[in-house]
């Protein structure tokens, strides 16, 4: 048994999930909430809504619950979720889908990603390439499948990668390529001369593209482009969203992922052994919401973009330096103009300095490249407008 545990250690602690001394790490999101808690400041850190979903969604949740979906639902999804999945990428992206082969529905964005990962990864020297900063959970998935994580620098202010770096790191080892687009945490919406790149450098090397999509509704002045709708790119592709982001549901962890039904069949074989099956009553919610007219998806962008201006504006005053997010709940700025040079040091004193919540971007890079993102900050717009104007006003106040 000692052997067994040393080797999760050696795992887990290369995925950054234990301290030295071997105790459980708490994540930077659960101490950043706790200061929120402990000092009465906005958490503009965690990014999940503080306001509830559409009334349609939320009743057909009730309804289902009601009148009895409340035991396992087929280990795919429920026929009516998986259609409307389907119906959702002809919709808005023109891809066709066979829901009955090409659509699984899976326990949110996070577990479609592991269950790709524990699927497609063969042996230790396979590699995961991913865009850094990066959502935290897929260093520790790419470390618990057992590759190799490999990152292409994404620079401040723009946050678009170098086309010769990400070449540079893509070989025959490359499994996967991994892209979140709009991205977590810089709110970067890549190029189409990266997207093309990527696509072409996967048939290069043989590899296969997953895209994290789940900020796919969630863009500023220009419509989201999935990789898997460029030539050549459908064949090598799973795509990966979310309902959370879009319908305001994050504890509901509904996800889904879709692409062709041999990489698709790889992933359900690792699914049904993880959750088996997840959220019956609210798959037929999310089926409602996916179906939902486009109004409706063109408003939660309008209404994110205004909370976004508004707390860039609140940023600007304070004397941060800020990009400006083409899409995503979230605004990376610069404090380094305000004398910061450690950005864990600046969010542990920034609530009770001004009474609002940041995250590090240092939280969601490797720790030999924390010196690159030392200053920056991660705030989230995705709260309601009275929340953002008050953060604004205060983050103003610290302005010399």
């Amino acid at each position: 048994m000692s052997e067994i545990t040393g080797a999760w250690r050696r795992t887990a602690a290369g995925a950054g999930l234990l301290r030295p001394d071997g105790s459980v790490a708490t994540t930077i999101f659960a101490e950043m909430s706790g200061l929120a808690t402990s000092t009465g400041a906005l958490n503009l850190g965690q990014g999940f809504p503080d306001e509830d979903g559409p009334a349609e969604v939320l009743e057909a949740a009730r309804s289902a619950i009601a009148g009895g979906a409340n035991q396992y639902p087929p280990g795919r999804g429920i026929p009516d979720l998986l259609q409307a999945i389907a119906e959702h990428q002809e919709r808005f992206y023109c891809v066709t889908l066979d829901p009955e082969r090409e659509v699984l529905v899976t326990a949110g964005a996070t577990e479609a990603l592991a269950s790709t990962l524990l699927a497609l990864i063969d042996s230790p020297e396979d590699e995961v390439v991913v865009f850094e900063p990066f959502y935290d959970s897929y260093a520790a998935c790419v470390a618990l499948a057992g590759a190799r994580l490999v990152t292409v620098p994404l620079r401040w202010p723009d946050f678009q990668p170098d086309l010769d770096a990400l070449e540079a790191v893509v070989s025959d080892r490359t499994r996967i390529i991994l892209v979140n687009d709009p991205h977590n945490p810089t709110g970067a919406v890549f190029s189409s001369e990266v997207r093309e790149r990527i696509v072409a450098l996967a048939d290069r090397h043989d590899a296969v593209i997953v895209t994290d999509e789940v900020y796919e509704h969630l863009t500023f002045g220009e419509p989201h482009v999935p990789i898997a709708t460029i030539p050549g790119a459908a064949e090598r592709t799973l795509t990966i969203s979310s309902a959370g982001k879009t319908f305001r549901t994050t504890g509901w962890k509904i996800g889904w992922l879709s692409g062709p039904e041999e990489l698709v069949t790889a992933v359900m074989t690792v699914k049904q052994y993880l959750t088996y099956v997840n959220g019956s009553p609210f798959q037929p919610a999310i089926a409602v919401g996916l179906r939902l007219p486009d109004e409706f998806f063109a408003h939660i962008a309008r209404d994110l973009e205004h909370g976004r201006d508004m707390l860039g504006a609140g940023l600007r005053a304070a004397g941060f330096d800020v990009s400006v997010p083409r899409g995503s709940y979230f605004t990376v700025a610069d404090a380094g103009p305000l004398g910061a040079t450690d950005a864990d040091e600046f969010c542990r004193e920034l609530p009770r300095r001004a009474g609002v919540v940041g995250i590090p971007v240092t939280a969601f890079v490797t720790p030999e490249h924390r010196a690159d993102y030392a200053t920056l900050v991660r705030f989230a717009a995705c709260k309601r407008v009275d929340v953002i104007e008050q953060a604004a006003s205060r983050l103003a106040c610290m302005a010399p």
